[in-house]
């Protein structure tokens, strides 16, 4: 028989053993995620995901059109992310359970993916040096050691991070588009190769659509071909033209875009964070370190999703790890650059986790720090050490079976440390305790634990643990207005407590997406009488208190305005709540805001004042719509198109003018 590829049933079998260990490793991976799929939604899953009901189901082609434009992050909105959901659900509310399960399915994906990849470098790299069965035991070694570290708990059962997941998707199909291409190259079929390396373009805007991390494959590939030998090739100039088009010229446009993003945060600066550019900039080292040291020392419980306690770096020495971080990390790229030939492997995945972190730890003005920011970069960074488990040689001090060993103890220890983050996800309540012990000086995880405190009915715990730290933020408006909700349960609100709801209302930097909601459920406890203290006239100063903060977002005061004249309403003035509508009005005609409040006018018994709502939007409303090549513009333009909001108002209208006909009871006053 014939000796090769083609012929050579040892092949064969080594493959098999390689799926085996894969397939091993995917079940073993869905068993310790399994308890976390009973988790509840969290926080930002919060406000992406009632898109899927915002305009009502999604069972036809106009409402389809609606939800998949109707992403505000990122300019492209990440319809591709927004898609994927609509496998889960067409409507709000919704079960959590499908999304995590779709999300976990994604992942394992993703580890089979990862794989195939390292299973494919591994022969470029290794083959003719290393036996075939060491390069496939490394390759399912090192997906495996990925696919069930617990870090990634936090991206896989954190439903809105599926768009980081997708991106990481697309990512790894361009890369073995890439290596399909390099193979094409090399068995001199140019043409085919023109193909693929067309296909890779089209997997970039795929990934980008999820997720702008998707712009990054180009310098992914870039980065795993400066690390790959040139030998075994006759179209080495095909090879460089196609890396030039496909990796170089796309990976020097983003750089551009993160330089513009960098000249243009340091001379507007960043509204809404507290801290500069540079601040970004000098503080990142140390996150990235943080990065390694929870990528390399796992342990079964981290800080999860909160990061605002992350202390930022006001200048190189301050905190004094500043510098030794920034110094520590440029030597470790070039040491990474300077073994690219001789340790290629290991220099990759070096490479590869720097590369991975270019958009989101440099310039972008997003928040410091979280976890999921690793998903992508830490692919390649266990394959070195893979390879140095599975070795069948000896190895210096170290024999073979100790090695092997070593490995099993590890894919143990890591599968058990994910078990139980994913059974902690699994459990909301405890899931915030444990939290809150582990980010003792973050604010949001201490109100998170007092809400769940509350919610198991003891107030008292949770004023113990905000009374403490409003002393130590005053300026937060989530501790303050979380710890009059504690106290209200006990039945009495302090007018101390008020006074600094009011303080950190007017000099809070950002109040929170949430802050409507509450100011709801506190309207229905004043009504109710629920507890002293806390009447319609308090909560009015308090709205007024954030409606005159100088440093909140427009978006935000008309917010405030609005809840002014629902508490209006909620008192029986209506000629006040219809003031305080108009000036949220004018600060940002909304149609979707006009509705709302022309229905609470209706509902409250005031038809002919919710029709005078209408008709007061409708004169001062703008059909400039959203400037830019963005996808609010494409959204505002399907909604004109489609004449929702006319379709909705006169809706509306027509419900209002039946209801004065037929004689509100409250219409004459």
């Amino acid at each position: 028989m014939k000796k090769g590829r083609s012929g050579d049933l040892s092949f064969y079998a080594r493959s098999e053993s390689f799926w085996f260990v894969t397939i091993i490793s995917i079940v073993a991976a869905t068993l310790v995620y399994l308890p976390g799929l009973h988790g509840p939604f969290l926080f930002d899953d919060y406000a992406n995901l009632p898109s899927l009901g915002d305009t009502g189901p999604i069972d036809n082609a106009a409402a389809f059109a609606r939800y998949i434009t109707s992403g505000t992050a990122d300019p492209t909105g990440r319809p591709v992310s927004l898609l994927t959901f609509l496998v889960d659900a067409h409507d709000w509310p919704a079960d959590p359970y499908p999304f995590k399960r779709t999300n976990l399915i994604l992942h394992l994906l993703n580890g089979a993916l990862l794989a195939l990849l390292l299973r494919r470098l591994g022969r470029i790299l290794f083959e003719g040096r290393y036996r075939p069965f060491h390069i496939e035991s490394a390759a399912a070694l090192g997906a495996t050691l990925w696919l069930i570290h617990p870090l990634f708990v936090s991206t896989t059962l954190y439903i809105v991070q599926r768009e980081a997941m997708l991106s990481a998707t697309t990512t790894l199909l361009g890369l073995h588009l890439w290596l399909r291409t390099r193979h094409l190259l090399d068995v001199g079929r140019v043409a085919a190769a023109w193909w693929t390396a067309t296909a890779i373009a089209a997997v970039t805007l795929i990934g980008t659509l999820a997720k702008a991390n998707g712009l990054l494959l180009p310098l992914l590939i870039l980065t795993v071909e400066c690390c790959l030998p040139n030998r075994g090739t006759g179209h080495v100039h095909g090879r460089r033209l196609l890396l030039t088009c496909v990796a170089v010229v796309p990976s020097a446009l983003t750089g551009l875009y993160l330089v513009s993003q960098g000249i243009s945060n340091a001379m507007h600066g960043i509204p809404y964070r507290d801290w500069t550019l540079a601040q970004r900039l000098l503080t990142e080292p140390r996150v990235v370190w943080e990065y390694l040291r929870l990528l390399w020392m796992p342990t079964p419980f981290t800080s999860g999703v909160f990061n605002d306690a992350w202390p930022i770096s006001t200048s190189p020495w301050a905190p004094w790890t500043t510098l030794p971080a920034i110094a520590g990390l440029a030597a470790l790229g070039t040491t990474a650059w300077w073994l690219r030939r001789s340790r290629p492997a290991l220099a990759m995945g070096i490479l590869f986790f720097f590369a991975g972190h270019a958009l989101e730890s440099t310039t972008v003005p997003l928040e410091l720090y979280f976890e999921h920011r690793n998903y992508l970069p830490a692919m390649l960074l266990f394959w070195p050490i893979a390879l140095w488990l599975t070795r069948p040689a000896p190895a210096p001090g170290v024999p073979a079976r100790w090695r092997f060993a070593l490995a099993a103890v590890i894919v143990v220890a890591l599968g058990a440390m994910t078990f139980a983050n994913a059974s902690l996800w699994g459990n909301g309540s405890s899931q915030a305790l444990v939290w809150a012990r582990l980010n003792p000086e973050s604010p949001r995880a201490q109100v998170l634990a007092a809400q769940t405190e509350v919610e198991r009915h003891r107030p008292d715990l949770a004023i113990a643990r905000l009374t403490p730290l409003l002393t130590r933020y005053p300026h937060q408006a989530q501790i303050s207005l979380n710890l009059l909700s504690a106290q209200c349960a006990t039945g009495a609100v302090p007018a101390t407590t008020l006074d600094a709801a009011n303080i950190s209302l007017r000099e809070s930097v950002d109040t929170g997406s949430l802050l409507s909601s509450w100011f709801f459920r506190a309207i229905d406890a004043a009504k109710a009488g629920a507890c002293t203290g806390l009447t319609l006239e308090a909560l009015d100063n308090l709205a007024r208190a954030g409606a005159e903060n100088p440093r909140l977002a427009v978006g935000r005061v008309q917010d405030l305005l609005h809840v002014r004249g629902q508490i209006a309403l909620a008192g029986g003035n209506v000629e006040r709540a219809s003031g305080y509508f108009i000036q949220a009005t004018l600060k940002e005609p909304n149609p979707a805001l006009a509705l709302t409040q022309a229905a609470a006018l209706g509902s409250a018994g005031f038809p002919k004042e919710g029709r005078a709502q209408l008709a007061y939007y409708a004169s001062h409303k703008s059909n400039q719509g959203y400037a830019g090549f963005r996808m609010p513009t494409l959204h505002a333009w399907v909604l004109r198109r489609q004449g929702y909001w006319e379709r909705e108002i006169a809706r509306l209208d027509a419900t209002l003018r039946s209801d004065i006909m037929a004689g509100s009871p409250r219409t004459a006053q």
